[in-house]
Parts: C-alpha cells; sequence; structure tokens
C-alpha cells in the first residue's frame, strides 16, 4: 500500500489557537526580540531570558489547545487502513491527541510537554516544571543535579537528534505520496525533507497560504484554509484519487 507521509509545521496547528512564527501574524514578526527566548547561546547565558522563557512557557496557548480538523483528519486517514507517518515541526504534541499513535509521530523539534536537564539531560513533564514555577521559583534548576532546565524543544542554535533526523530521512525516501502542511519549507534540514521525496520518486502535495520554495516541485499546491484543504486532500489519497 502507498505509504503517506505528511511533513507538518505550525500552520496545522493555528486553528488550534497556537500562533504560528513566521506567517504574516507570526511570533517572530510581531515581537522580533523573542526570538531570544528560544535562542539556546541567550536562554544559557542569561538568567533574565531563562525567568521570560518560563513564564512565556506557563502562559502558553499550547495547554488549552485542542486537535483541529486538520490533526483529525490525519488519524482518520490512518484509521482507514493507509499508511500514514508524520513528520512534524510542532511540539504541541496535537497529532497524538487527535489519535495518531506516538509511534507514528517524528517530531523533528522535540516536545514542549517534558523539560530537560541540560547538564545531566534527566527528562521530566513540562507540568510539574511549570508548577514550580507557579510556586514561586522564576528559573527552576533541575531537580536531579541542579543544572539548567530547558523545554526538551530544539531551540535556535541546537542541532535536531541526529536519530530523529534518520527515522525522518528513512520514513521521506520511502514514501511515495509527501505531503508538506502549514510550513513555508524554510528551515533546513526539514525544509529540504520535500526534494528528498521527489527526488526519491515520491509525488510532493503542498499546502500553505504562502509559496513555498518547492512549490514548482509539487504536483498540487493548495492555497485554501489548511482545515479544510487538508481534509479534502486526505480523501482523495484514501480513494487513490490524487491527481
Amino acid at each position: 500500500m502507498t505509504l503517506v507521509a505528511i511533513l507538518s509545521g505550525a500552520g496545522v496547528s493555528t486553528d488550534s489557537g497556537i500562533p504560528d512564527y513566521r506567517g504574516p501574524q507570526g511570533l517572530w514578526r510581531k515581537d522580533p526580540e523573542a526570538v531570544k527566548l528560544v535562542t539556546y547561546d541567550f536562554y544559557m547565558a542569561d538568567p533574565e531570558i531563562r525567568r521570560r522563557s518560563w513564564q512565556m512557557r506557563r502562559t502558553s496557548a499550547t495547554w488549552g489547545a485542542e486537535p483541529n480538523a486538520a490533526h483529525r483528519a490525519v488519524a482518520a486517514l490512518e484509521r482507514s487502513g493507509t499508511p500514514v507517518r508524520v513528520i512534524t515541526q510542532n511540539v504541541d504534541g496535537l497529532h497524538q491527541a487527535a489519535g495518531l499513535s506516538a509511534r507514528k509521530v517524528v517530531e523533528l523539534h522535540g516536545t514542549a510537554r517534558e523539560v530537560v536537564c541540560t547538564r545531566c539531560h534527566a527528562r521530566s513533564p513540562m507540568a510539574e516544571a511549570l508548577a514550580r514555577v507557579e510556586a514561586g521559583e522564576a528559573d527552576p534548576p533541575c531537580a536531579v543535579c541542579g543544572g539548567i532546565l530547558k523545554s526538551a524543544t530544539v531551540m535556535f542554535g541546537e542541532r535536531l537528534d541526529p536519530r530523529v533526523l534518520a527515522e525522518a530521512t528513512a520514513i521521506t525516501k520511502a514514501s511515495e505520496v509527501f505531503i508538506a502542511v502549514g510550513t513555508t519549507l524554510q528551515v533546513r534540514p526539514a525544509a529540504s525533507l520535500a526534494g528528498m521525496a521527489v527526488e526519491h520518486g515520491a509525488r510532493l502535495f503542498v499546502v500553505n497560504a504562502e509559496p513555498t520554495p518547492y512549490d514548482a516541485s509539487a504536483e498540487e499546491t493548495i492555497r485554501e484554509p489548511i482545515g479544510t484543504a487538508l481534509p479534502a486532500l486526505l480523501e482523495r489519497v484514501a480513494a487513490g484519487a490524487t491527481p
């Protein structure tokens, strides 16, 4: 059966109330200084940046977000019997919350639902760290070794986990249909997966409001809202009716 690989970006979660980063209303356009809060060198060097980062995490829209129609459509495609793998740039866990098995989701940029110690690498739930912030710890240290804690996400200036990237690469090369949705396809190495898919014979579909560098390589580019466009495309995929 046709393996469908879906590369999902921030645009997939905007209907769930989580803002994207580079779109017209994106976080980085509204507040360029916010980039420092998720840049590794700034974070590690400046306690004030860490305190601001913890407040940003505490008030993140992620905690109240629910899967939207796009997330549910991906899970429904998998339930239909079509082999599906999701490679996501998102850290919100909404694909899993929609019912897609965690083993079928590759989180390129990690997860916001856990924290990791930068010294001993111990991991623990984000909820526990946020409870400490709520209790008055502005910059909670690791409970194991006292090191600096950070979200278990890939910050700017950090490299992707090579094992995660290897898994994403293998899925991409094996896919027969590759759908890039809600991503500008500008951040490497994730962006290069679209080109890799085409090079290995996959049919590329791009669902995004703005143009991407890989539009010319796609069989179809779709500019309609993701919440309606992706479910419609996946229905065609399930029916074997993609053009």
